[in-house]
C-alpha cells in the first residue's frame, strides 16, 4: 500500500500550485479531446471523408467549456447567416480557441490546418474524416496549391473554410502579420470573409504565468467583406484592412479583461 503522503500529494499541489493545476487541466483538455475521437471515429467511418462529419465533431466537443467554467458570450451570430460559401478568418491564441469554434462553427465548415495534425493519433484521423484540409507550411509552393484547390472545392461543393491567417498561435494577444493565403483565396473564389474575433483569455488563461482557471470570454462575429470585383493586386490591402479591423475588434471587446490584469 503507498505511503498516505503518496496519495495526498496530488491534492496538496493542487490546493497550493498554480502551476500544477495548469499542468494538469491542460494534459486534460488533450487526453480528453483524444478519448472522445475514439467513439467518433466509427460514426464518422460511415461516411468516409465528408464535410457533413462535423456536425458530429461539433456536437460532441460543445460540452468541454463547461468542464472547466468557460463562459462565451457571442456576438454578431447573424453574420454567419449568409448563404453560400465563404471564408472564415480569426485570431488564434492557444488550442483553446477550439472552444470558441466548437460553439459558433456554421453548417458545412472546415478548418485548414497544419499537416502535423493529420497524424495526431485518433484526433488526425477524426479530422480528416471531417474534411479538414491540411497545408504544409514549410512548403509554400504545396500551400498555394492546396489555397487553390480549396477555392474550387469551396464553390463545387458549397463548403465553408475556416482560417487563421496568422498562421500560428499567438499567446500574447498583440496579432502576428497575417499570412495572404486565405484572402488569395477568398478573391480567387469570389466569395465573402467573415471575420471572428476571440477575445484576450487572460481572465482565464495565462500560458506564461502558467494559470488556467474558469472565466469569460467574448467571441464576436462581424459583419462580411466582400470580395466581389477584386483581383490578386487587391490583396495586400485586403488584408492590411482585415488585420486592423480584427485587432481593433480585439482591443474593444478585450479591454475590460486588459485592465483588471494590468496589461498593457
Amino acid at each position: 500500500m503507498a505511503p498516505l503522503w503518496l496519495l495526498l500529494l496530488p491534492l496538496l499541489l493542487w490546493l497550493l500550485s498554480s502551476g500544477f493545476r495548469y499542468y494538469v487541466k491542460m494534459g486534460f483538455y488533450y487526453s480528453w479531446i483524444m478519448a472522445l475521437a475514439v467513439p467518433v471515429i466509427p460514426v464518422c467511418l460511415r461516411r468516409g471523408r465528408d464535410v457533413e462529419n462535423m456536425k458530429v465533431v461539433r456536437s460532441v466537443l460543445q460540452h468541454i467549456k463547461n468542464l472547466y467554467g468557460i463562459k462565451l458570450e457571442v456576438k454578431g451570430l447573424e453574420n454567419l447567416d449568409a448563404k453560400g460559401p465563404y471564408v472564415i478568418i480569426s485570431n488564434h491564441q492557444s488550442s483553446l480557441d477550439l472552444m470558441g469554434m466548437m460553439e459558433i462553427l456554421p453548417d458545412r465548415c472546415v478548418a485548414i490546418a497544419k499537416k502535423e495534425l493529420m497524424y495526431a493519433g485518433t484526433v488526425g484521423l477524426v479530422c480528416w474524416l471531417a474534411g479538414i484540409i491540411f497545408i504544409n507550411r514549410q512548403k509554400k509552393s504545396d500551400a498555394k496549391s492546396v489555397m487553390a484547390e480549396a477555392a474550387q472545392t469551396m464553390l463545387k461543393e458549397n463548403i465553408r473554410l475556416w482560417v487563421f491567417p496568422e498562421g500560428t498561435r499567438n499567446h500574447d494577444g498583440n496579432m502576428l502579420p497575417f499570412k495572404r493565403g486565405a484572402f488569395h483565396l477568398a478573391v480567387q473564389a469570389q466569395v465573402p470573409i467573415i471575420p471572428v474575433v476571440f477575445s484576450s483569455y487572460n481572465d482565464f488563461y495565462n500560458r506564461a504565468e502558467k494559470r488556467f482557471t474558469s472565466g469569460k470570454c467574448t467571441v464576436k462575429i462581424l459583419p462580411p467583406l466582400e470580395t466581389r470585383g477584386l483581383t490578386t493586386d487587391d490583396v495586400p490591402e485586403l488584408t492590411e484592412k482585415a488585420r486592423d479591423l480584427l485587432m481593433a475588434t480585439w482591443n474593444e471587446i478585450s479591454a475590460p479583461v486588459l485592465k483588471l490584469s494590468g496589461a498593457k
